[in-house]
């Protein structure tokens, strides 16, 4: 069985994204995934892939060993159609989840970083302004409450951050708070004479904030019994600072900081009126959860495919490194795992689609797409021996990059809601 697999891994296939159906093997396409998708999806995949591959690509090695947030990526994703592709209107491209999720895989496959940037851009700013949706209990599977951008948040902000005109930021992660966002220790104080709300307390680890002109942030209101509500800010606020984290060794092509607010004053209609509870931030994350479930996998890919022409080019022993059995059984086991990983999350955004997902679902495919994409990483990087740390190979980078994508969002470790339903029944 282990000889027939790779038999096909050692032929030459068609490109990265294939929409040519063939009764024979396609290793680059294992379970056909192309013809699951719509017509329209196919097209937003192939773009973007030739988006990333064309206009990323290239300048990602020096990004990466520079640390250096391109200041272009935004605005130029803005013009592709690719930031708040699932939302409707307002500039936004209007796509399926599955087509955020191609996307999401595409850019990752290039780099994690790239896709963090967007993928918070989309999910965490656009998303809470636009439609947030809560989903609660286990089988449950209530109507979508409104939404809690009023129009004149959304008409105001939303065009400029699907153009990529404005960048955005999701402050939930505190210093002393990250997988208990639960002890969320900044305040919202309400001010009756000024009719504003003043922010005190401070966000740590959050992607873009210190290029962010708008920024949603979580905290304890007192004008809503302590409850945790989202606000939006916007950059140049009297006591808002957002300093840059340094020395990153992971995710370097993005920028990622802090958000410092001592008493900043936001006006009451930059309230998210409808976001109640913890339900507001975990909507959100939900959302961008299944992107990095793509996402992950892309890297993946790209991880899987240079090994492979890796081990197809390098000889030892006086033969192609392919032709050892022991390497064969990793890429059976790395095509495994990416092929199956696309599947379930395939499904899972389909029904998405149809208003059906949970919580529980989401969790399942990020938990499983990053831990099983941080080890196809690792094999890959063990197949190039010491090249394998070289970052013109790009195996390490997305490995130290995936090391960050298994954690943040909900961490592999961190065990799901899904498995405690598994025993609900224990008292």
């Amino acid at each position: 069985m282990l000889s027939r697999v790779a038999q096909g891994l050692l032929r030459t296939g068609p490109s990265a994204v294939s929409t040519v159906r063939s009764s024979s093997f396609n290793f680059r396409d294992a379970f056909d995934l192309s013809s699951q998708l719509t017509e329209d999806e196919r097209a937003l995949m192939e773009t973007a892939h030739e988006y990333c591959q064309e206009k990323l690509l290239p300048r990602v090695t020096e990004a990466y060993r520079g640390e250096k947030y391109d200041p272009t990526l935004i605005p130029e994703m803005g013009k592709m159609g690719l930031l708040g592709a699932p939302y409707q209107g307002y500039g936004c491209a209007g796509t399926t989840s599955v087509g955020y999720g191609l996307i999401a895989r595409e850019v990752e496959r290039v780099d994690s970083g790239y896709r963090s940037t967007m993928s918070v851009q989309t999910s965490l700013v656009i998303g809470p302004i636009y439609n947030y949706v809560h989903l609660t209990g286990q089988s449950q599977r209530p109507p979508k409450p409104p939404s809690p951008g009023t129009e004149e948040q959304k008409k105001k902000y939303i065009p400029g951050l699907a153009s990529g005109e404005l960048v955005g930021c999701f402050g939930l992660t505190e210093p002393n708070h990250g997988s208990n966002p639960s002890g969320m220790e900044t305040k919202a104080r309400w001010d009756e004479k000024t009719k504003t709300y003043r922010l005190s307390g401070t966000k740590s680890w959050i992607s873009n904030s210190p290029v962010a002109d708008v920024l949603i942030v979580w905290a304890r209101s007192d004008k809503h019994n302590n409850d945790i509500k989202g606000f939006i800010l916007e950059k140049g606020m009297d006591g808002l600072t957002c300093p840059k984290i340094e020395g990153k060794l992971s995710l370097r092509t993005s920028v990622t900081g802090q958000i410092a607010m001592d008493e900043v004053p936001v006006p009451e209609a930059n309230l998210l009126p409808n976001a109640r509870g913890l339900g507001g931030p975990f909507g959100c994350l939900n959302n961008a959860r299944m992107g990095i479930a793509f996402g992950a996998l892309g890297a993946a890919e790209d991880c899987f495919h240079r090994a492979r022409e890796y081990a197809l080019e390098r000889s030892q022993f006086g033969r192609p490194l392919a032709q050892n059995q022991l390497i064969q059984l990793k890429f059976a086991d790395m095509l495994t795992e990416i092929t199956l990983g696309l599947q379930a999350c395939l499904r899972v955004a389909r029904l998405k689609d149809e208003g059906l997902v949970t919580p529980e679902q989401i969790s399942l495919i990020k938990r499983n797409s990053c831990g099983k994409s941080l080890d196809i990483a690792r094999k890959a990087r063990d197949i190039l021996g010491g090249n394998g740390i070289v970052d013109e190979y790009h195996v390490i980078r997305h490995m130290i990059n995936l090391e960050t994508v298994n954690t943040y969002e909900g961490p592999f470790s961190a065990l799901p809601k899904s498995a405690k339903i598994c025993f609900q029944d224990l008292s």
